[in-house]
């Protein structure tokens, strides 16, 4: 009987199941792509349209004016969705593979104690805030799940940053290249890499309870990635690199294939995939074998198509229409307050004891400051795990839109009154960008 059902081919995708997965990620795209250069117009990064193509589609807007057309378009069925997150995932995945490629190595172990000190100070501030508040909250919102539970998942809501967010903010303002760009994603993979650490060990307390077991497997797993990056995936990735050769179209399939692998690793082990996609980018980049011409058509394609699709799709699920009552509107500003102040003042704090610039202190509490789709991914599960209500998990959500929305003017700003030195130029000139004169702020 098993060998007749395996011998069966599975069949494939319905006609009007196909039909909706083309038109929602077709008119995603394009409404993200419009919106997005809307945002670049007032002075915006893309991403904010990109975000906020997705809050008009969902029920904030759309959901609620055309209950009909947004329930045809984006039926609540788990499989027609999946299918949208699917794409979503994998743009997400090639997005942070190409941050951790273009992260400098070198200047971040030359200037590690700046990016520990900027890293630790932005986690362990907002950490003590978030669960100083998660006490308040907890009795305000009426949640569900065991006080303990709710408080470190507010805390861990509160210390993350988006690595995603922020680098496509950086790659849209010309920024990724400088000091402070690397420093900021120095520091915001170590908070996520904690962040994802311990959203784990929330998970398996809100399921069994928190155990020292628990904390053990989350703790060694972290580890577990570090240890076999080292030992096994740098000789592999070499390897591989080499043996694509000088052909483009070989090297960009071989890095996105490597990338997808690690992110499933991690998976596997239980830690986010982003953190293995984001960890197998640094060995790609820095491996000797790699020449960044020969993915210059990745670098195009993810962040021009696929990454607006993820980040229009994460809108989908926010639905404001919860702020409109007073407690929740009141509990969101001051959750959104204790956000910004906690954030900025970590990475402020950190970067002056780096003796770095008040400007290079502002940037990096803007930068660290961002949360984004990690945040909305961390709202999700902690949704679905029950830790949060619905109420509760729109206040997340708006803290991660408001803050991402706030990092861009706050960096260009900041970063207007920070020269751009000769290595920055050299930098961004060997990752095929143009010349910035030395002496000028990047905007």
């Amino acid at each position: 009987m098993t060998d007749t059902l395996a011998a069966v081919p599975v069949p494939p995708i319905g006609a009007h199941p196909m039909l909706l997965f083309l038109l929602q990620v077709g008119v995603l795209l394009s409404l993200a792509i419009v919106l997005g250069r809307l945002a670049g117009r007032l002075g915006l990064p893309a991403i904010v349209g990109e975000l906020s193509a997705g809050v008009l589609l969902g029920p904030s807007l759309a959901g609620w004016a055309a209950p009909g057309a947004a329930g045809w378009l984006l039926p609540r069925q788990p499989e027609q969705m999946h299918l949208l997150d699917a794409v979503g995932q994998v743009a997400v995945l090639l997005l942070v593979g190409l941050t951790g490629m273009e992260t400098d190595l070198r200047m971040i172990r030359r200037r590690r104690s700046t990016a520990l000190r900027v890293s630790l100070a932005g986690l362990l501030v907002p950490l003590g805030l978030g669960i100083a508040l998660g006490y308040p909250l907890a009795g305000l919102l009426d949640s569900d799940s065991d006080t303990p539970v709710f408080v470190m998942f507010m805390g861990v809501a509160m210390c993350v940053s988006a690595i995603p967010v922020i680098a496509k903010t950086l790659m849209d303002m010309g920024l990724i290249h400088r000091d402070v760009g690397q420093l900021t994603l120095a520091a915001g993979m170590i908070d996520d890499a904690f962040g994802w650490m311990m959203l784990s060990v929330i998970s398996a307390a809100a399921v069994g309870g928190l155990t020292a077991g628990t904390v053990g497997r989350s703790v060694g797993a972290l580890v577990l990635v570090v240890v076999l990056a080292v030992v096994v995936g740098r000789p592999v990735v070499r390897r591989v690199l080499r043996r694509c050769g000088p052909s483009a179209e070989r090297t960009v399939a071989a890095v996105a294939a490597l990338l997808l692998m690690s992110a499933a690793g991690t998976q596997a082990l239980g830690l986010e995939p982003v953190f293995g996609a984001f960890v197998c980018g640094i060995l790609i980049g820095s491996s000797r074998e790699w020449v960044p011409a020969r993915t210059a058509s990745l670098r195009t394609v993810v962040p021009a198509a696929l990454a607006p699709v993820f980040f229009a799709s994460a809108g989908l699920r926010i639905d404001l229409r919860a702020l409109a009552r007073p407690p929740v509107l009141a509990a969101a500003l001051i959750v959104l307050a204790v956000a910004v102040i906690g954030k900025f003042t970590g990475a402020f704090v950190g970067a002056r004891l780096s003796r770095l610039s008040r400007w290079e202190a502002l940037a990096l509490g803007a930068g660290m400051n961002a949360r984004g789709v990690v945040e909305v991914i961390v709202a999700m599960v902690g949704l679905r795990l029950g830790v949060l209500t619905t109420d509760s998990y729109t206040i997340i959500v708006l803290v991660a839109v408001a803050t991402s929305v706030m990092a861009p003017p706050i960096l260009a700003f900041a970063m207007k009154r920070i020269d751009c030195t000769k290595e920055e130029e050299l930098r961004l000139q060997a990752w095929g960008g143009p010349s910035v004169p030395s002496g000028e702020g990047v905007a």
